[in-house]
């Protein structure tokens, strides 16, 4: 499982392996860390970490545009930059070039109903503190 804490809330993740292994197997790389999340700006309900140029070794697999609240995506860059989509509402993954797709490597399976409070937060407040860690 994977924990993610953010604002005062903590969510609990499925990793979906089966799906998505190349995108799982980059993330948990990376694990455990820490970063700010801020509020979309073209892809409706969601929250974001942009990531600029990293480069995680992976690319695309189980992608959608159209994440469920609480689908995590992961954007291996390309026609936009690293990112990790977090939606908490409707959402249309989308950058300024147009439509993205994102792998969907993990759902959110605790705290959903936390997920709203959270975009509002970043959306009137401004970034957040967020850790990601693997429990």
């Amino acid at each position: 499982m994977l924990e993610i804490v953010a604002a005062g809330f903590t969510f609990r993740a499925r990793f979906e392996e089966q799906d998505a292994p190349a995108t799982v197997a980059a993330f948990r790389r990376i694990l455990p860390f820490e970063d700010r999340i801020i509020h979309c700006r073209w892809s409706g309900e969601s929250n974001w970490i942009p990531w600029g140029e990293r480069e995680l070794g992976f690319g695309p697999e189980n992608a959608t545009c159209y994440p469920a609240p609480g689908e995590l995506l992961l954007y291996p860059g390309g026609i936009s930059e690293t990112e990790l989509l977090f939606p908490y509402g409707h959402c249309a993954f989308g950058s300024k070039a147009g439509a993205l797709a994102g792998n969907h490597f993990a759902t959110v399976v605790e705290g959903k109903e936390n997920l709203a409070e959270l975009g509002r937060m970043t959306l009137w407040q401004g970034a957040q503190a967020i850790s990601f860690r693997e429990v």
